[in-house]
């Protein structure tokens, strides 16, 4: 199969359900491949990762923007991801991350260790009476969804009767992210952008009035002060992001995991017996079936990598999900193995762009993974679990599962128990 056909593939439904079979019809045109005229795909784990680092490669920019979406700037959607850190440069980039990157220190993170226990203990508490009945639950929305949201609510300072609201407007807003999305999805993800937007504004003007403890009136103030610092779109823009950032990835990474775990029962039972092995679990389930598949990068100078040169101007989609898979970083990596050395996967990318909330994101997973199938020993899925037809962020639209009988819940296990602070 042609380069630009297993790209044309990739990008289809089907494609975007099951992809790991289409990665491998381009990685045998090699690490890195021109699939059309200015683009290119990278599959490579070295070239992956040596492309994120690279400070020749950004992403896009505005006047690239320009040609690509001309009427972008009337568009909720694509002006909410262009104004933030995640769709921006040096200097710029640096300057909002700094402004926010305190939140997510590793000390911070650490000092978060028991609410995120104590959270995911009562979504269980509440899942568990919920199925009572010996009826079928989604654990996305019982569990996946709302511990992350709860803990990213927290640190913004959103009040918990809001929460519900933000899963529909964050999945529509998250279809700009696609590398491919039709007038249709656009208007739908506008709509999510739009909501977004107005429930901020209204947050910040709240915050003006009675400060909090909160990163939104850290970022209010920062831009009060001093609006060159945060001009009042990058603040809207910025909240928005975290908000859809700090729960999106890390609600795939959990239902992904939790499927993976429920079809691997050897190794569900290891983690089980022995939560210490969270964080190599964690790893690894990342690597498997990333909840961040792919991201792009525009040249702004010529690059040469994996054999080829990347004239400036080109864009480069650099496939994480393949590049985890790579057969010359990781042995046998079609298999999901918990016991293989430090995977390291690039799930949450490399380089100046490498994702804020990534620890906070593996705390949570490695202390909910234990908690699920310590608690609800006999837990099962019910059915075939649905894919989204979405291919940047991977996940379900919705996992059923059978609780079983429920466990004791050991309220005394320390939490330094289930693994080491990342």
């Amino acid at each position: 199969m042609e380069a630009a056909e297993a790209l044309t593939l990739l990008m289809s439904p089907q494609g975007r359900v099951d992809p790991y079979p289409t990665y491998e019809r381009l990685r045998a045109h090699g690490p890195v491949v021109q699939a059309l005229p200015g683009l290119y795909v990278v599959t490579g784990y070295p070239e992956a990762d040596e492309l994120l680092r690279d400070p020749r490669l950004g992403v896009l920019d505005d006047a690239l923007r320009d040609q690509v979406w001309p009427n972008w700037r009337q568009s909720p959607a694509i002006s909410s991801i262009a104004r933030s850190m995640l769709r921006t440069n040096p200097p710029d980039h640096s300057r909002m991350r700094r402004l926010a990157a305190g939140a997510f220190s590793p000390r911070r993170i650490a000092g978060m260790r028991d609410v995120v226990r104590a959270q995911a203990e009562e979504l269980l508490d509440a899942m568990a009476g919920r199925a009572a009945d010996g009826k079928p639950v989604d654990v996305l929305a019982d569990f996946a969804y709302p511990l992350p949201v709860g803990v990213i609510c927290a640190l913004l300072g959103v009040p918990a009767q809001d929460r519900p609201l933000f899963r529909r407007w964050a999945g529509d807003l998250t279809g700009v992210l696609e590398p491919e999305i039709t007038t249709e999805e656009l208007a739908v993800a506008d709509a999510g952008a739009a909501e977004l937007r107005d429930y901020f504004v209204e947050l910040v003007v709240a915050r003006r009035r009675a400060p909090a403890d909160d990163l939104t009136t850290a970022l209010v103030q920062v831009h009060d002060a001093d609006g060159d610092r945060l001009t009042g779109a990058e603040l809207l823009a910025n909240l928005v992001v975290l908000l859809v950032a700090g729960f999106e990835t890390t609600t795939n990474l959990l239902g992904n995991g939790l499927v993976v775990l429920l079809r691997h029962p050897e190794a569900a039972a290891a983690l089980r017996a022995d939560p210490g092995l969270a964080p190599a679990y964690v790893e690894e389930l990342l690597r498997y079936d990333s909840p961040v598949q792919l991201t792009t990068r525009t040249s702004t100078a010529p690059v040469r990598c994996g054999g080829l040169d990347l004239p400036a101007g080109s864009t480069t989609l650099l496939l994480l999900g393949a590049a985890n898979r790579d057969p010359r970083r990781f042995s046998d990596p079609q298999r999901f193995d918990p016991t293989r050395d430090q995977a390291h996967p690039l799930s949450f990318g490399a380089g100046p762009h490498y994702c804020l909330g990534a620890g906070l994101a593996r705390l949570e997973a490695q202390l909910a993974f234990p908690l699920l199938l310590r608690r609800l020993p006999e837990l099962a899925l019910a059915g075939t679990p649905r894919h989204r037809t979405r291919l940047t962020l991977r996940g379900y639209e919705s996992l059923p599962v059978m609780l079983g009988t429920p466990a004791e819940a050991d309220r005394g296990t320390p939490a330094g128990a289930l693994g080491n602070t990342p």
